[in-house]
């Protein structure tokens, strides 16, 4: 009688006399391991311990320490959250509970809101069903007989959801204790393997996404491996609490959200000081690198979008107007406006690469539910770029741009980039020697420069090929700002052409390039990567001046004037407050709007001609004169430190 073989991992062989289970493989390994064991990956697939192997296969057993481990925790505690709601609100109806970052959500269908301390009940009685360790049992039903048995238990979502699969299909249910449901699995063995997660928070959420449906109830939470894991993402939560653009927003003043224009920024002097800086910098980025700076109208006619193809696919994202029986559209993009631009004159291959530069207002119609702060928005403005080139230069302006973004995304404060070059998906236009050059340029311009990267095989736009920029954050969070996306269609949807050399008339490529994307986005991630604490270069204010008494007022005022008048080609923003306050409040309050530097002068300084010098971070720099000062935040400046 042959013998079944298991391939694992390090190239091992272990042979059986006939079928066997993940979990008895890996107690065959050892008990440490069949403790351990939360599923396995028979021949690339991700299966339950109890999965019957029946044919020699290769095997990896699935811990907590791999990341679908991690999965197989997050799902199958998104069903023990589902379990215990049913345990302790028996009239509340189940539906759907997937896997998210970080954790997991369950939505349900209630009679009343569940409240802060529902969840408390519910996550205590989670704690209880791990503590009795229930086994965790896989059964399949066909279709029909699925349906029948959900409506019975009174669950109708379940019912629908089923009822939408072919009729030939069967599904599986996993059953723990007294709750079984409806999933395609794999989950972990038992309860007991569930004992480090927490429930977050509740919100709204309407059944399949759809606002014409009944509005559910979404459990929010989080599991990890182990108790450290868990602690060490909430501490994480905790700083990014602390860090939220819109909660330093308000307490710096920078900008608020109105609900007279949900999804619109309302920029207060503070806050559109610092966009003036980043667009400042931005522009001169555009400079330094041979862009000319254009500006496309906001509003144009449906048949630009038609002949792009935005009025067929993403009209429901464009806001639209009517003038004179003629259907508009406030752009939710720059590149048309662009191309219509090239279009204008008659071009050579002698103009190319040409380059172009917008600082474009967009607005695109969200969902209301998809809006949060400044970094989701309906109206946003793009540090936008088109380079018509020939397919010959698509190498140089790649290699080009990567350097330019490296520097670019420094200067802000961010090292950490990841790059993902995404290539060509099985429906496109274009020759394949087309996507090979394009391809290859793009990934030949990240190895130049020396970027690590991967590749997403398939996951080009059907017009060509594209290399995403993503910023690490200092919690680590992952922040995708820049792209360079080439692009083999618009110029012939749009008409565009240039004089080749052989007097031709050929097509440009487009590179479709951003930087640092939204500026209302870059800024709410620039907000929480330095926690409100923008570099000097940045701040909106740089330096408060403030008295002790009265008798330092004049003075005070004649180091403000000396402050602002200062530095060439720019001002130094300067607040003065010689309000007759007591010092120490005044220092706590400007303290508190985290300025680069706070100057105090009383009668000694005065006298000498110098100032006492605090940093941010309550550092005593000591007593400087003036002009030692003017040094010291000019070259902090210069740094961008």
């Amino acid at each position: 009688m042959s013998m079944l073989q298991i391939t694992l991992p390090d190239g091992s062989l272990r042979e059986f006399p006939g079928p066997v289970t993940v979990a008895e493989v890996a107690a065959s390994i050892g008990a440490g391991l069949a403790k351990a064991a939360l599923g396995g990956k028979v021949n690339g697939e991700l299966v339950d311990a109890s999965f019957r192997i029946d044919a020699s296969a290769k095997l990896a057993i699935v811990t907590a320490k791999d990341p679908e481990g991690l999965e197989l925790i997050r799902h199958s505690t998104a069903h023990l959250l589902a379990y215990a709601v049913k345990e302790l609100f028996p009239q509340a109806q189940v539906t759907i509970g997937p896997v998210i970052d970080n954790g997991f959500y369950y939505d349900f269908s209630y009679s009343r809101p569940f409240t802060p301390e529902d969840l408390v009940s519910i996550e205590k009685r989670m704690a209880e069903l791990v503590a009795k360790d229930e086994p965790v049992v896989r059964r399949v039903l066909p279709r029909d007989e699925a349906v029948a048995y959900f409506k019975g238990l009174g669950e109708h979502y379940k019912a629908e959801i089923i009822g939408s699969i072919p009729a030939d299909q069967a599904v599986s249910l996993y059953r723990e204790g007294n709750f079984e449901d409806l999933c395609r699995g794999p989950h972990v063995p038992s309860t007991g393997k569930l004992k480090h997660f927490k429930l977050m928070k509740v919100a709204g959420a309407y059944w399949r996404g759809d606002s014409k449906n009944e509005m559910l109830q979404r459990i929010y939470g989080t599991a990890w491996a182990s108790k450290d894991d868990l602690q060490q993402y909430l501490v994480r939560l905790e700083e990014a609490e602390k860090r939220d653009h819109r909660k330093l927003g308000r307490e710096l003043d920078l900008f608020h959200i109105d609900e007279h224009a949900p999804g619109l920024v309302f920029w207060h002097p503070k806050g559109w000081t610092v966009w003036q800086k980043v667009e400042q910098y931005m522009r001169q980025v555009y400079r330094d690198n041979g862009y000319l700076e254009v500006k496309g109208p906001q509003i144009i006619d449906k048949s630009l979008w038609e002949k792009t193809g935005h009025w067929d696919k993403y009209r429901d994202n464009m806001f639209t107007t009517e003038s004179e029986k003629r259907d508009y559209a406030l752009k939710p993009m720059n590149c048309p406006g662009h191309i219509l631009i090239f279009k204008q004159g008659i071009k050579s291959y002698r103009d190319l690469p040409l380059r172009y530069g917008e600082f474009g207002q967009c607005h695109r119609n969200e969902p209301s539910g998809g809006l949060h702060g400044i970094m989701r928005v309906r109206g946003f403005t793009q540090d936008d770029g088109h380079i018509f080139c020939t397919e010959d230069q698509i190498l140089p302006e790649c290699n080009t741009y990567t350097q330019v973004l490296k520097k670019v995304y420094a200067d802000f404060g961010f090292s950490d980039i990841l790059y993902k070059v995404s290539t060509r998906p099985a429906a496109r236009i274009g020759s394949d020697e087309l996507w090979d050059k394009a391809e290859k340029a793009l990934m030949d311009s990240l190895r130049h420069s020396g970027c690590d990267f991967v590749i997403s095989e398939g996951d080009g736009a059907f017009y060509g090929p594209k290399i995403e920029y993503t910023l690490k954050d200092a919690l680590g969070r992952e922040w995708q700002c820049g792209t360079m996306q080439v692009d083999f269609n618009l110029s012939e949807r749009l008409d565009a052409e240039y004089t080749a050399e052989d007097g031709s008339r050929q097509r440009p490529v487009i590179l479709h390039r951003a930087i640092v994307g939204s500026l209302e986005r870059f800024i709410g991630i620039l907000i929480e990567q330095h926690a409100g604490a923008l570099p000097t270069w940045l701040a909106p204010a740089q330096v408060s001046v403030l008295n002790i008494t009265d008798a330092q007022a004049d003075y005070c005022r004649e180091i403000a004037s000396k402050l602002q008048k200062s530095l060439p080609n720019q001002d130094l923003r300067v607040n003065l407050d010689i309000r007759n306050e007591k010092i120490t409040y005044k220092i706590r309050e400007h303290s508190l709007q985290k300025l680069p530097y706070i100057l105090v002068a009383g009668d000694k300084e005065k006298a000498a001609g110098t100032v006492a010098v605090r940093a941010r971070g309550n550092k005593d720099l000591g007593v400087m004169s003036i002009d030692a000062f003017i040094e010291l935040i000019a070259s902090d400046i210069a740094s961008k430190a």
